[in-house]
């Protein structure tokens, strides 16, 4: 009877030992709360959660794996680690892109902060990248879709360069000339016959570049107006100028442009860019000039 009761009693504090030793046991592997920590801030940062959804996510499940315990005591720090840099990587990443997104915002350079952005983001991707060589086959892992990542965004700057440079030698061909008012392309007397309003056959050259330029770029409009010389009375200038703006107008919208983003006006001879009392001065004030709007967000041709 007592020898039952002893043996009851052992196996008591037996159990007991055991749930207190379990009790002491840490849940969770050193330093994984303090990175949960830091994720969490960055998940409920109104201004950085929704900038980097792929990177938080992969932080996110990075995390995961980091609160798992291992026996293997070095393999769980590993993993916090990795689970570290993935957070911080999120964080720069959302900041460069909050910082993106308030600079499209605030300012009509969007082309150079888009390209300023791609560059840190591609500095940032090659940094991690000679880090995650330094480490283990995991890390030699993250490394690659790091440099993946990474010439994907010099890809991308390139081609945001190659078209600014393709907008440079458009205009270019066209001669317009970057102004306050926009890019001005004249197109002058040798569209009409004298006193005349229809456009000339096999002088439309510069007009076919325009409607190609216009449908290349459907984010611009133009601006179409006419002006004549001070030959004849001002009633029949105002009348004429008008219809030179307005077959130029049909002209393109008879290329493909939208109507709705052309606007034409019969200046007369109101604003002279030479002198009236020469032919060749006469032969300059008869022209139709084109205003060509900066797109919105677009990097600015330099005057």
């Amino acid at each position: 009877m007592n020898s039952h009761y002893s043996r009851s009693l052992i196996a008591i504090a037996v159990a007991a030992a055991l749930v207190a030793g379990c009790a002491s046991a840490p849940k969770k592997p050193a330093g994984s709360e303090q990175v949960r920590a830091k994720l969490t801030a960055l998940q409920n940062d109104p201004a950085l959660a929704a900038q980097a959804p792929v990177a938080t996510k992969d932080a996110e499940l990075a995390v995961n794996q980091a609160e798992i315990m291992q026996p293997d005591l070095a393999l769980a720090s590993y993993r916090v680690y990795i689970a570290d840099r993935k957070v911080d990587t999120a964080r720069a990443q959302a900041e460069t892109q909050a910082a993106e997104v308030r600079h499209v915002a605030l300012t009509e350079q969007g082309e150079k902060a888009r390209l300023d952005s791609r560059t840190r983001e591609a500095d940032l991707a090659k940094s991690d990248a000679l880090t995650a060589r330094a480490e283990n086959a995991e890390q030699k892992v993250v490394a690659t879709q790091a440099r993946s990542d990474a010439d994907a965004a010099q890809l991308a700057a390139n081609a945001s360069q190659q078209q600014a440079s393709e907008l440079q030698r458009q205009l270019e061909i066209m001669q317009a000339k970057p102004t306050d008012r926009g890019l001005v392309l004249t197109l002058g007397d040798t569209l009409f016959a004298t006193g005349k309003s229809e456009i000339k056959s096999g002088a439309t050259a510069n007009l076919d570049r325009l409607g190609d330029f216009l449908a290349e770029y459907p984010d611009r409009t133009a601006s179409i107006e006419g002006f004549t010389d001070s030959t004849g009375s001002e009633d029949s200038n105002q009348v004429l100028s008008e219809h030179r703006a307005d077959s130029v107008k049909r002209y393109l919208v008879g290329r493909g442009v939208q109507s709705a983003r052309l606007t034409s006006t019969g200046r007369g001879e109101s604003a002279p860019v030479a002198d009236n009392e020469s032919l060749a001065g006469r032969q300059q004030n008869r022209r139709v000039e084109v205003v060509i709007s900066e797109a919105a967000g677009s990097a600015k041709i330099g005057k």
